[in-house]
């Protein structure tokens, strides 16, 4: 199909926007049938070269928090950001985000009495999602006790149960990140604490592409591995299988995603529509939060909540309600 006229400022400042300007780089490779001008590729290359010199920085920081930490008897892991960079063809293109360090209750709070000396910023400590928000040096590390969403109970109940597993059972795999070994959750229950958290940003925050990305390189590096019977058997308890459907359909008409390593898609209009809409909001975030920042009662039920509200609004969990409340 022929194209129109490309407007290349707006592919750029829509690749910055939705941070996926790594991945956009790696596909100018593979593009043949149009003639992208060498200023662009050249400055697609100067970012991209940016964001592997800032990756490389953070993983070294990783090796030594990670070794620190050892060293005080705490394993923590490595929850997405740079580990789920190594699901893609070239990890340090993938944009970087926060270093998320996950333990289980009795050595989150060990962590933030080991680390918080050295910070040099620290945010209000989350009492029900049990998060704590530290500034070193460059790096912004948040540590979690809980990967609750917030969104409602019987999210979190799956998700809690799902740690419970992951701690108890010691459910983790290995990244070799230089001389440091660096721990990340298995994979059947890595995608669902991936799934559960872009979920959360998109109902209560910002979704931008790389997250949906992310989602989909997990998925594709570990499709024969991924128990499909295992997670419809989560997502249905969450009371999310609407959502998944959703993305998933948006994943594989949108993103090229490979309907063979989406379990759980179901190719339907019903879903084709939702994921278009929901691609909508990704896309035109900036705009459509203008509603969000002003209004009060869209800081509590966000407007992209709508097209799931009926589990959002019977299942409401008190503790954090005040969280937020006290947040907003």
């Amino acid at each position: 199909m022929p194209y129109n006229e490309i407007d290349y400022s707006q592919i750029i400042h829509i690749a910055d926007e939705q941070a996926v300007v790594g991945l956009v780089t790696a596909g100018l490779v593979h593009v043949s049938d149009v003639n992208v001008p060498q200023t662009v590729k050249l400055l697609f290359i100067g970012k991209s070269m940016q964001i592997e010199q800032t990756n490389l920085a953070m993983n070294q920081f990783i090796g030594e928090v990670v070794t620190k930490m050892r060293n005080a008897e705490l394993f923590p892991l490595l929850v997405k950001g740079q580990g789920i960079a190594q699901c893609y063809e070239r990890p340090l293109w993938r944009a970087s985000g926060d270093i998320d360090l996950l333990f289980d209750a009795e050595n989150y709070n060990k962590a933030i009495n080991l680390l918080k000396p050295l910070a040099s910023g620290c945010k209000s400590e989350g009492r029900y999602s049990k998060h704590l928000g530290l500034t070193i040096g460059p790096w912004y590390v948040e540590l979690h006790g809980s990967m609750r969403s917030g969104l409602y109970s019987r999210v979190e109940k799956e998700i809690d149960a799902l740690l419970e597993d992951t701690f108890k059972n010691n459910k983790v795999r290995t990244w070799k990140n230089g001389e440091s070994a660096v721990y990340l959750p298995s994979p059947n229950n890595n995608v669902f604490i991936v799934f559960t958290h872009f979920i959360k940003h998109y109902h209560k925050e910002r979704l931008t592409l790389r997250q949906l990305c992310d989602w989909c390189r997990l998925l594709w590096t570990y499709r024969d591995e991924i128990d499909a019977e295992l997670l419809e058997k989560r997502l249905q308890r969450a009371g999310l299988m609407n959502e998944w459907r959703a993305f998933a359909t948006l994943a594989v008409d949108y993103l090229d995603m490979p309907v063979e390593a989406m379990p759980l898609y179901e190719n339907t209009k019903r879903w084709h529509k939702k994921g278009e809409k929901i691609l909508h909001f990704v896309l035109n975030a900036d705009k459509l939060n203008k509603f969000q920042r002003t209004s009060i009662i869209a800081r509590f039920f966000p407007h992209n909540t709508i097209k799931f509200i009926p589990s959002v609004i019977f299942n409401v969990n008190g503790l954090k309600l005040k969280e937020r409340l006290l947040s907003a």
